[in-house]
């Protein structure tokens, strides 16, 4: 069986980037967790620092280290999920700096301070990671790089709680004599009020929304295995889910869960050869699915899943989830190139 081509435009990533940093005058990193959302840490990170990028987030220790080890000495690593238990030695060989969450992190990194730089984050109403308010003390962030929260509603402007968290924000943050950071991509397109003094980029980087101006980061072209004429009232794929209304001709795509795609998308979604949408029939399998193709005047060697045609977010759409999820799902089969 052939295998899917994934291309990552790593010079798209770059212009998105650059442009999201024209968006503010603070100063911006590049969140590049999951393995740069599933496209390539080593690879992104290394062109984001040909550009200027010095400063880098993570989620995890381990990804600190794989991260260190791509781009030297020089840029700053920030752990967003701060220092837990066991992971001491783990900062200290990446030089990654922890962002602290909680009461408990504040205690261990104590011994640290002297040895490795730290940020801290507070809770302005997200309920996920940060010092709650009841805990808080301005002291403690004393020595820190910047105190950090974060937006849980940025990609939807017209909430209210995007403005009750700037307000808890600014009113626990008053007085600091640190730099503060509030906005990822969604609260950079937000409003400049939100900027103060780092914004953290993520999705809008790898082209997803909301940075709808960004450009396409992603490309996926599947090999077309097999070409079935099959007859009006036969099925298509397990379930019977897909019965064919007249004579058809169903191509058989190197595609399926295994590779990222989700069963959601049975019946839904399409491929494109050349300018020609193709629609996805019968149920998605591990590795296989199977497309319309009795419209087209030849047929493919490949056809494209994701691309200028159907992009990540509106893959996303018709899948029923987000474009986060499409890209850390997509599979390691793929043949991956860099451009």
């Amino acid at each position: 069986m052939g295998t899917g081509i994934l291309t990552i435009d790593t010079k798209a990533v770059v212009h998105n980037w650059q442009s999201l940093n024209k968006l503010s005058d603070a100063k911006t990193g590049a969140v590049i967790k999951a393995n740069a959302y599933g496209l390539g840490a080593k690879q992104i990170s290394r062109e984001l620092v040909k550009v200027g990028v010095d400063t880098f987030f993570v989620a995890l220790a381990d990804e600190a280290i794989l991260l260190r080890n791509a781009i030297g000495p020089k840029p700053i690593i920030y752990v967003l999920s701060g220092h837990n238990e066991g992971e001491t030695d783990k900062l200290i060989s990446s030089n990654s700096r922890p962002v602290l969450n909680s009461l408990e992190q504040l205690r261990r990194h104590q011994p640290l301070l002297n040895i490795l730089e730290f940020a801290i984050q507070i809770d302005t109403g997200m309920n996920r990671l940060g010092i709650k308010g009841y805990d808080w003390d301005l002291n403690m962030s004393s020595g820190a790089d910047f105190i950090m929260s974060h937006l849980a509603c940025a990609d939807e402007p017209l909430t209210e709680m995007n403005e009750q968290q700037l307000t808890l924000f600014k009113k626990m943050t008053f007085g600091a004599k640190v730099p503060l950071s509030l906005a990822a991509t969604g609260g950079i397109l937000l409003d400049r009020k939100y900027h103060f003094d780092i914004v953290r980029p993520g999705i809008g980087i790898y082209g997803c929304s909301p940075y709808k101006q960004g450009r396409n980061v992603v490309s996926l072209d599947l090999p077309v295995i097999q070409v079935n004429r099959i007859e009006k009232g036969e099925a298509v794929g397990y379930g019977k889910s897909f019965i064919a209304k007249q004579d058809m001709k169903i191509a058989t795509i190197a595609l399926g869960y295994a590779d990222g795609v989700f069963r959601s998308t049975t019946n839904k979604a399409v491929v494109f050869f050349e300018d020609i949408p193709c629609k996805l029939v019968g149920r998605i399998s591990m590795d296989m699915i199977t497309v319309d193709v009795s419209h087209l005047k030849s047929i493919p060697k490949y056809v494209n899943f994701i691309g200028s045609q159907q992009t990540v977010d509106q893959l996303a759409k018709v899948s029923g989830t987000i474009g986060y999820e499409i890209l850390t799902s997509l599979g390691s089969r793929y043949k991956r190139i860099y451009k």
